[in-house]
């Protein structure tokens, strides 16, 4: 902010501002885009005629504000994207026990990020005249994190429609600080470094991409494990393994995460090792009550109770079988 007497900051100088302070507030990178529409709006709407969203009905509500982001906040001109980094090393496979995604061994990050994207939202306003803008969304509302990201040049559109930090990898939670602060905005990250890899395609042991770039979540372990709601189709729970919440199958043979994902070293995020994996016969039979009570403030909560113990049951039906073919492949002939 100016102060009496002092000419007033450039946008270049207040984006600078802006960035640094983000970076202190524990954020690992930090962007600046403007509000243009999308270019991906053909494949949207594509993906969402398809029924790819599956039962995301809010998809479908949300489409003309994912394309036209400028009519999310009205005012609004700028985008701050950032990241924090979430990586944790594995668990040893424990028989019994079913895999947490790496992004849910913690706190829910909703929650977690909440105070420095609030923190960094008030600095933002601190910037500009009485009444400047500036409103935080973390995986949260109608925002095209992934394309404003890339537009704020912090990487591109991997394969696997994650985001690649060609520095950290993929494992990084996007959160979108709007405002309408006149910020230089930052040059888009505009080479495909996934070349010819399809790694993450081949590995999905449920064939949920169709084609590089395109994520049928009806197909996808997360989707079904998270978001689905009912019974799963039974040919499709065989491919499970013992996911429980969410899968990272297509983020860990990745190239860019084996070389550069590092441990993150964040009290905000800290995981919780008895989260990486659980009890599959408890989590199971556990009780509305109890599993809120263990689990409410966690991103479990999200497909409640019936659904972590419908994902339990699909996780014991699968360690049954894989002993049984065990028991009988170590039968003499």
């Amino acid at each position: 902010m100016a102060t009496q007497g002092h000419a007033p900051l450039s946008p270049g100088a207040r984006a600078q501002l802006v960035k640094h302070r983000a970076l202190t507030l524990g954020f690992a990178r930090a962007g600046i885009a403007d509000l243009a529409p999308v270019p991906h709006q053909p494949a949207l709407l594509r993906w969402l005629e398809q029924g790819m969203a599956g039962t995301m009905r809010y998809m479908h509500r949300q489409a003309g504000r994912r394309i036209e982001p400028a009519t999310i906040l009205p005012g609004a001109t700028r985008a701050v994207v950032v990241t924090r980094n979430y990586y944790s090393e594995d668990s040893p496979p424990t028989p019994g026990t079913g895999r947490v995604a790496r992004y849910a061994r913690g706190r829910d990050y909703h929650v977690a990020l909440e105070p420095s994207l609030a923190e960094l939202a008030r600095y933002i306003t601190s910037l500009g005249p009485k009444g400047t803008l500036a409103k935080p969304y973390c995986d949260a509302g109608p925002v095209p994190e992934r394309e404003l990201a890339q537009r704020a040049g912090l990487g591109w559109i991997g394969k696997n429609t994650m985001l690649i930090d060609p520095e950290r990898g993929s494992y990084c939670f996007l959160a979108v600080i709007l405002t309408d602060l006149d910020l230089a905005v930052d040059l888009p990250f505009e080479a495909d470094r996934c070349g010819t890899c399809r790694l993450c395609l081949d590995a999905c042991p449920t064939h949920a991409f169709p084609d590089a770039r395109v994520l049928d979540s009806r197909s996808c372990i997360s989707y079904l494990t998270i978001e689905h709601r009912g019974e799963v189709d039974p040919a499709l729970a065989t491919a499970f393994g013992d996911w429980i919440f969410g899968c990272d199958i297509c983020q860990e043979v990745c190239p860019w995460n084996v070389k550069f994902a590092e441990v993150a070293d964040d009290p905000v995020l800290k995981p919780d090792p008895g989260l990486a994996r659980l009890d599959l016969v408890e989590l199971s039979r556990i009780s509305d009550a109890e599993f809120r009570a263990k689990y409410g403030k966690t991103a479990l909560s999200r497909p409640g109770a019936s659904g972590m113990r419908r994902n339990a049951r699909l996780a014991l039906r699968f360690t049954a079988e894989t002993a049984q073919i065990a028991e009988q492949d170590s039968r003499p002939e």
